[in-house]
């Protein structure tokens, strides 16, 4: 039987300077889908409108990372995503993945978890077809109850018009996000644990300084902020818990690591692969690794 929520849906690094992010990211070697403004709606059944934020996203055919960014200060913000970025800005979103959102709906409850219920969201986006609206149903879990994600569910409703072959080949040979990591305050961190454990039905396992729950696409990675040196040396920590790095799975490593060195940006050698500080992506670290 098919978990109600089992896949990474996307991840999202939240700025004020979009503009910025998204040179950082085609620097970094990944296509970008066209820049799309958000239409939202504030509570189950209302219309979406017109909302004070965009997005271009890296997209990868299953999962994506969202380049998340405010647009319009003067716009409803009807998702409270400017008082995000007021606390710090970077990677701060993570959506998993489900085929029901009301199924999701219900095991986030179960899962001891306080939830929206489920909102509607829409935005326009050229196609090869013409100009196509996009639609997906969402969750999202109460902020106070997920300090260290603004945590969701999503359910695609026109995949199809996101995840255009067109955009899916990246000059960095990127495939998928393979994993998230969450460095977790010490006190706090195994009630994240058991959390996500009861979000995804998943046991928890420990590899080294690292607990990790796998889905059945992609997996979460937990480390516990005194050891978070240990997997991310140097890295900064902007809140006592929070979303620290992303693992992306690439064709080629060589490949991978010639387009961002040739940028300018650097990297540092890890035993899979190779890593980019969080300070030269905006505030999300990326492993980068085969697969």
């Amino acid at each position: 039987m098919q978990k109600p929520i089992d896949a990474i849906h996307h991840t999202g690094i939240l700025t004020r300077d979009l503009d910025g992010l998204e040179r950082r990211y085609l620097d970094l070697g990944f296509t970008l889908s066209p820049r799309s403004r958000h239409l939202l709606s504030a509570h189950p059944g209302e219309p979406p409108t017109p909302g004070c934020t965009a997005n271009r996203c890296v997209l990868f055919g299953g999962s994506y990372l969202e380049l998340l960014g405010i647009v319009d200060e003067n716009a409803p913000d009807p998702w409270h995503t400017k008082a995000m970025a007021d606390e710090y800005e970077g990677f701060r979103l993570l959506n998993l993945e489900t085929g029901d959102a009301e199924s999701a709906r219900r095991q986030l409850l179960a899962a001891g978890l306080r939830a929206t219920g489920v909102l509607d969201l829409e935005r326009d986006v050229e196609t090869e077809d013409g100009v196509r609206t996009v639609r997906a149903r969402a969750v999202h879990v109460d902020p106070s109850s997920t300090p260290e994600a603004l945590l969701g569910v999503a359910q695609h409703l026109t995949r199809e018009y996101v995840h255009q072959p067109r955009y899916l080949a990246h000059p960095n040979g990127a495939r998928a996000i393979a994993a998230v990591l969450i460095a977790a305050a010490d006190a706090e961190f195994d009630g994240i644990v058991e959390r996500y454990g009861r979000i995804l039905e998943a046991p928890a396992v420990g590899k080294g300084p690292l607990t990790v729950l796998e889905m059945g696409a992609g997996r979460l990675e937990l480390v516990r902020a005194s050891q978070a040196d240990a997997v991310l040396p140097g890295e900064p920590a902007p809140a006592p818990s929070y979303l620290a790095a992303m693992t992306i799975a690439v064709r080629e490593l060589r490949v991978a690591r010639d387009v961002i060195e040739n940028a300018g940006v650097p990297v540092r050698e890890t035993d899979e692969g190779f890593f980019v500080s969080a300070r030269d992506a905006y505030g999300a670290g990326l492993f980068f690794v085969a697969g």
